[in-house]
């Protein structure tokens, strides 16, 4: 079929509803109406449906006044069945031209088109099939869609409009809604969850003088008021620390980061991540509250700790450790703390011949090649929930150097399914130790490293002024629900997913 022809499909789809919008104004007045006072939701009507004894439907005792958008029409003669549908599903109902009156039941068929926004009043019964069913006796016409829903209603598949047409896939594919409707629950169990443990939730900057807090390349954008350059945050962590030194116990945040590098599955440039950080605790103190944090989601959201992902099945009853530095010292055949030169390091990777030169290349410091190890090397073999510890200072500067061993910190990452799902350590808080590894990174950046830690100044002052112990997490929202409900990507967990 050509593109003229479905235009023209299109257009005559267009005036058709067009003109019904006509005859609906000539009839109510008003076509797009300003409310509709209603009984409950779909969800509330199901409820209250199943709170009646058979009897009682039977009966027809249950009245009720439902809005919803249509998204089934079948004309049987006297008699048809539609469904109407919003965000918690669907439900049937029914009218017959005896019952409404021979001029209201045809304007309906006339009028009303898949997609149109109806309110219905009628009894709850159940069909000889055993279907909750609304028997109408009185119906009103909410608002004409102009634009028919996809022709393939029932199974939009093309990748293109879902994303695009968020609201479509929405209406079309139940699991896509029930993910987006699970993801946003999930975020309100979360906050739940850190009131009830005594967090309190805070707001930081998304535009900063200086984007720091992770290794990543982040957006400028320009401030016309003060006339200077901001960048969009890629990380709160500095502020939330600061709030800790400011007398705060135990903060959280929901935050909304923005990291200006490569798109795939598992990343996007904007996505949400939420941080907290707590006084007073080391970072093994985290791992038991990051453990029985997802342990609580998955367990509320799923009903059980076993759950499928991409055909695999993660059991979140218990986790594994991995020592980090012991793994890529078995990977490099020597000690990857003993290193202070990135040719140096290179060449003995190269010496174990597990990379070309070529592949190894573009990573131009210790921490941009040993990461670059671990992501091909560990992190896809790592299926089942797994926390990794015992990290390289040199790979986060932001991090508490282990007392035994300052060439350590005292990190870890939370990992399932080669995914990983969270970070945490135990905070930095000597403002020496600070300020020297910060300059570390400045060096990394003269020579070339694109994510290296940018130094924020500012960050090293409000330390000097005094820390008390922190231990903090950062956990990505997007990620963390692709997983716990069996999402190919992450743009499958966003609402509105950023498009070309």
């Amino acid at each position: 079929m050509s593109d003229q022809t479905n235009t023209q499909i299109s257009t005559n789809e267009l005036e058709a509803r067009l003109q019904k919008a006509e005859n609906i104004r000539a009839r109510d007045g008003v076509v797009w109406k300003d409310r509709y006072e209603r009984t409950g939701t779909i969800a509330e009507t199901r409820a209250l449906a199943d709170g009646l004894p058979p009897e009682a439907l039977a009966k027809g005792g249950a009245k009720v006044r439902v809005p919803g958008r249509v998204t089934a029409l079948r004309w049987l003669g006297k008699l048809m069945f539609g469904r109407i549908y919003d965000i918690d599903g669907e439900i049937q109902f029914s009218m017959s031209r005896e019952e409404l009156g021979e001029e209201q039941y045809k304007f309906m068929k006339a009028n009303v088109d898949m997609g149109d926004f109806i309110g219905i009043e009628g009894e709850l019964y159940h069909t000889t099939a055993g279907e909750l069913t609304i028997k109408v006796s009185r119906y009103e016409i909410l608002a004409k869609a102009l634009r028919p829903l996809p022709e393939k209603f029932h199974g939009l598949s093309d990748t293109e409009t879902r994303y695009r047409q968020r609201y479509l896939d929405m209406i079309a594919n139940k699991e896509s809604r029930d993910a987006i409707v699970g993801r946003f629950q999930m975020t309100r169990l979360w906050r739940e969850f850190m009131w009830k443990h005594g967090f309190m939730e805070i707001e930081t900057p998304v535009l900063q003088n200086v984007a720091s807090g992770a290794a990543a390349r982040p957006f400028t954008t320009h401030h016309n008021a003060l006339d200077t350059d901001f960048q969009l945050r890629i990380s709160p962590e500095l502020p939330l620390k600061v709030a800790i030194g400011a007398g705060f116990d135990r903060v959280f945040e929901v935050a909304k980061d923005f990291r200006n590098e490569g798109m795939d599955a598992m990343h996007l440039q904007e996505f949400t991540m939420v941080e907290w950080y707590a006084a007073y605790w080391d970072f093994n103190d985290n791992i038991k509250f990051t453990w029985a944090l997802v342990q609580h989601l998955i367990q509320s959201l799923r009903g059980t700790l076993q759950i499928e992902y991409q055909g695999l099945r993660l059991d979140f009853s218990s986790y594994e450790k991995l020592d980090y530095t012991a793994k890529m010292n078995e990977l490099f055949g020597c000690n990857i703390l003993d290193f202070d030169d990135a040719e140096k390091l290179r060449s003995q990777l190269l010496s174990r011949k597990m990379f070309s030169r070529d592949e190894l290349e573009p990573y131009v410091s210790i921490p941009e090649i040993v990461d670059f190890v671990y992501k091909k090397k560990i992190r896809p073999d790592l299926i089942q929930p797994t926390f990794m510890y015992n990290y390289p200072a040199y790979m986060v500067p932001l991090a508490r150097r282990n007392d035994e061993d300052e060439r350590r910190i005292d990190m870890f990452q939370l990992l399932a399914s080669g995914a990983e799902m969270c970070k945490g350590y135990s905070e930095l808080v000597n403002p020496t130790q600070q300020l020297a590894a910060f300059e570390e990174q400045a060096k990394d950046i003269a020579a070339g490293a694109e994510e290296a830690f940018n130094p924020d100044n500012d960050f090293v002052r409000a330390m000097e002024h005094g820390f008390p112990p922190i231990s903090g997490v950062g956990v990505g929202v997007d990620r963390l629900a692709s997983i716990i409900f069996d999402q190919p990507t992450l743009r499958d967990t966003i609402l509105f997913p950023m498009m070309k």
